[in-house]
């Protein structure tokens, strides 16, 4: 038996709707650095979340935002007319793109306060679990 790849668009896009179609609550993926929970929220549709921005490391000015999911890196959300400008300053909650899996949009939060300095990914680029997307540099 061969291992399922969650870090394809497609898998994620077909097991959201499989678990809406089946009428179950949701599921939950763990795994070493990161966590995946769909959640099927009723006529809204699904709910995803996952882990935020990787923590800096020790005498670190900056920190990484990554990709927790695989899917289409955006910058902006589709319906927005505002430019995202860099740098500018964000705060811990402050959402800063968002991963595209089929037709649902997964906000990516900052989860540090600070500046954000550098995009690390190309928009519309497809992103792996994992890979760096944006830096916050760190109030010192």
């Amino acid at each position: 038996m061969s291992a399922i790849d969650f870090s394809d668009p497609a898998t994620i896009a077909f097991l959201t709707e499989a678990l809406t179609a089946a009428g179950v609550d949701g599921l939950e993926i763990s795994r070493p650095g990161g966590q995946l929970r769909i959640v099927v929220a009723g006529k809204d549709g699904a709910r995803i979340s996952s882990t935020g921005a990787t923590p800096p490391a020790p005498g670190s000015a900056s920190a990484v935002v990554r990709a927790p999911m695989a899917g289409r890196f955006c910058l902006e959300h589709p319906i927005s007319a505002t430019p995202q400008n860099l740098p500018r300053a964000v705060s811990d909650l402050d959402i800063v793109g968002f991963v595209a899996v089929g037709h649902i949009l997964l906000p990516l939060r900052a989860g540090r306060s600070g500046v954000l300095t550098r995009l690390l990914a190309e928009p519309g680029a497809l992103v792996g679990f994992g890979d760096p997307l944006f830096e916050i540099g760190l109030p010192s």
